[in-house]
């Protein structure tokens, strides 16, 4: 499989990762509590998975600018929503809605920086 095949491969798993995300931030700024184990955990290992392979993509395809960045910033996503769930959603605290705003906006331009290499 070419670098921009794999690229694709973990946009769509980010935007899969996306649609729990949205059910999640729905269920934190909508009803006031924390989402259901099951989603959260959904989400991180499609992020995870889309992460892996993008990093791998970039690795062996020597790709550069746009994909680095994007790796940059959806790393830094996972670090957060790794804050997210350990620290507060794990302890069974009410999640925080501005480190989950700010979780999701680096989430979203890191997705949105892939958007046209992948496509």
């Amino acid at each position: 499989m070419d670098a921009i095949s794999m690229v694709k491969v973990a946009t769509w798993l980010f935007i899969l990762a996306a649609l729990g995300g949205v059910v999640m931030a729905g269920i934190r700024f909508g009803a006031g509590r924390n989402p259901p184990v099951v989603i959260p955990y959904a989400h991180g290992l499609l992020a995870g998975a889309g992460l892996t392979l993008l990093i791998y993509a970039a690795w062996v395809g020597g790709l550069g600018g746009m994909v680095m960045l994007a790796i940059i910033l959806l790393l830094v996503a996972a670090a957060g929503g790794s804050i997210l769930n350990l620290v507060y959603h794990w302890k069974q605290v009410p999640i925080p809605k501005g480190l989950t705003a700010v979780h999701i906006l680096l989430a979203v331009t890191g997705v949105g920086l892939l958007l046209p290499v992948a496509f």
